[in-house]
């Protein structure tokens, strides 16, 4: 294996990594009722950015795309001020930073929508047994299917979120094409039982990724643009009897674009699929020349190895990152690890769990 390979530097287009180590996008919920992002948000990224890339926690392009609490958004004037606090202060120490851009669909409850149905791909409830709202726990609900000028709309509101995202000044931004939300919703044919353009064969079922992708193309080059894909994904109820087909179909197509990276969640971590045996970041590799970023709760040797391989050329952890805002420095000098903290802190309001880990004692 190589040695410390983590710890290489990477050139992302003209963007600088000074390692391989990813801060992965994780919702914590700190932006309160009015998702605007604060001084403590700015905190916690700042605490982490000895990583060569942060992506900041799923953000909404929308109003209609919330289904979080206390997530924050990308879609007033005032939620860009507040990114801005984040970004001023991690531009001052170099690390570029991405902002992921977040639609949650079905995923949501009308609770977040003055009463208003969530949307999807199509009439498919999911499955989980509840959803946290506004108004306290509730069962998911049927989404109403997007009609055309929905998605036409959607796909316009990405385009606004990418634009509001340069301005807050970030160094780019991540489709969230993952995890059972929006996007995803449209790829698995669990979701997506359209009979129109978006729906039915491989090439429509991409089709809304790929107009989101050309609408975030327009405000940002192609290097400064990443997509966050889970193959194997089985969170938010979702799965595909064809997941392979149409991933590798996706792979294939985003390879045309000379995008910054594809973050790809790796099944070889955690085979988790219900449809039969994982795809790995090996298959992807076969058919992506650009940059992968490997994700799924990885051991720095899990990490390694994949790196090592050639498999990936950037490894993104999240869960250590929480209670180890040093990561980095603790992985290269050998140094342990804080274990994680209880759950529960780490989507209530205030630092308890976000930022009052200490960095490593010497």
């Amino acid at each position: 294996m190589k040695e410390d390979i983590l710890f290489k530097p990477l050139d992302l287009g003209d963007l600088h990594l000074k390692n391989r180590i990813v801060l992965a996008p994780m919702t914590r919920g700190r932006a309160g009722d009015t998702r605007i992002p604060n001084a403590l948000m700015a905190d916690y990224y700042v605490q982490r950015s000895s990583a060569g890339l942060l992506i900041t926690e799923a953000t909404v392009i929308s109003a209609q795309g919330n289904g979080w609490i206390g997530s924050p958004g990308i879609y007033t004037e005032e939620m860009v001020s507040g990114w801005q606090l984040v970004t001023s202060r991690v531009r001052e120490i170099g690390t570029p930073i991405f902002l992921q851009l977040w639609h949650c669909g079905r995923a949501s409850h009308s609770d977040f929508h003055d009463g208003a149905l969530s949307l999807s791909a199509s009439e498919v409830k999911l499955g989980g047994d509840f959803i946290h709202t506004p108004f306290g726990k509730k069962e998911y609900e049927t989404p109403r299917s997007m009609t055309t000028e929905e998605i036409r709309a959607t796909i316009k509101d990405y385009k606004t979120a990418a634009g509001k995202a340069k301005e807050a000044g970030f160094s780019g931004v991540e489709l969230h094409a993952a995890n059972g939300y929006l996007i995803n919703q449209f790829l698995d044919a669990k979701t997506n039982l359209r009979t129109d353009e978006y729906g039915g064969s491989l090439e429509n079922r991409y089709r809304f990724l790929r107009e989101a992708l050309a609408a975030l193309l327009e405000i940002w080059p192609s290097h400064r643009v990443g997509v966050r894909l889970s193959p194997n994904g089985v969170f938010n109820d979702m799965g595909s009897p064809d997941f392979r087909q149409i991933y590798l179909y996706t792979i294939r197509e985003l390879n045309k674009l000379n995008l910054g990276y594809v973050h790809i969640m790796d099944g070889l971590a955690f085979g988790f699929h219900n449809q039969g045996e994982p795809m790995t970041l090996s298959e992807f590799r076969k058919e992506y020349d650009g940059i992968i970023m490997g994700n799924c709760g990885y051991s720095q040797q899990e990490a390694e190895q994949r790196l090592a391989a050639g498999h990936a050329d950037l490894a993104a952890f999240g869960r250590p990152f929480i209670s180890n805002p040093d990561l980095p420095a603790r992985l290269q000098n050998g140094w342990s690890l804080n274990p994680f903290d209880d759950m529960t802190h780490w989507y209530t309001p205030g630092p308890v769990g976000y930022t009052d880990y200490a960095p490593y004692r010497l």
